[in-house]
């Protein structure tokens, strides 16, 4: 496929000009002269370089990778649809559900997550791959955003990394390993065994003597219990619970952890809080 230049540069054009700065958690300002983002604002959330996005917006731009076309979609907070569509014209086949490359995050639940700055929270493939996290959410689990190959699933971690267990009590350590194996197994019957997900257990059964003896069991529907325990370095154990809001187009959840007003956990949540703010 061929980038259509033209018609690429239009709907780059269409979709900046749309989307207000409050879509995106940009103040207003008093001196904004135009309704839309400015291309500079529009490079920043792509992860781009002025000039690149210039140059695509006036069709004078170089054939966008894939990677590209991904950071494009998502500081533009396009729908699934209008994703797609951003594809095709810049030469590309969209991302297939439950690929690798499927990790763009719908515009609500971008909205929603912008709206929990004070909560801990993070929005995850159904992998356990996560997309984005409020800023007291790094300060609870460190920046899980920050992983790169098949260390991007929290179930591949826990079986190969030692560290990622020990931010759990170790109580809970049985029932999470059996519910990461579980919802991979049920993942790659939705995904077919050509997935990225069955890849995924492929290694794991190659990586790892534990995850191979709770795979040849063959369980299905053991869930990770709503209430969380979480051992951080700095406050100690955290007890939260966890809500769930489901994106069907993309099977991404949105994870919330709240804990009980005026609980040590909630004295800990707020602690966590100015540690965030230090930090950043």
């Amino acid at each position: 496929m061929e980038t259509d230049r033209t018609a690429l540069a239009e709907f780059l054009r269409h979709r900046r000009e749309a989307l207000q700065p409050e879509d995106v958690g940009l103040p207003r300002g008093l001196r904004r002269r135009t309704n839309g983002l400015r291309r500079d604002e529009i490079a920043a959330l792509c992860h781009m370089s002025p000039d690149y996005y210039a140059r695509l917006e006036r069709g004078r731009g170089p054939h966008p990778s894939e990677q590209m076309t991904a950071s494009l979609a998502q500081g533009l907070h396009l729908t699934i649809p209008e994703r797609d569509h951003l594809f095709r014209l810049a030469g590309h086949a969209p991302p297939m559900p439950g690929s690798a490359t499927e990790q763009h995050v719908s515009p609500g639940l971008l909205r929603i997550l912008d709206r929990l700055e004070d909560t801990p929270a993070e929005i995850v493939t159904e992998l356990g791959e996560t997309l984005r996290q409020t800023p007291i959410g790094v300060a609870l689990t460190g920046d899980l955003m920050s992983y790169r190959g098949p260390a991007r699933s929290i179930g591949y971690r826990w079986f190969t990394d030692p560290d990622t267990r020990s931010r759990y009590a170790p109580e809970d350590h049985e029932r999470l390993g059996r519910a990461f194996v579980s919802g991979l197994r049920e993942v790659i019957a939705r995904r077919g065994p050509e997935s990225h997900a069955a890849l995924l257990a492929e290694r794991l059964r190659g990586e790892s003597a534990e995850f191979l003896a709770l795979w040849e069991r063959h369980e299905v529907g053991i869930r990770p219990a709503s209430a969380k325990r979480f051992l951080h370095p700095e406050v100690g154990l955290v007890e939260l619970e966890c809500q769930t809001l489901v994106d069907p187009e993309q099977s991404h959840l949105l994870l919330v952890y709240t804990a009980v007003p005026g609980s040590e956990s909630y004295e800990k949540l707020r602690l966590l809080s100015v540690i965030g703010d230090t930090r950043r």
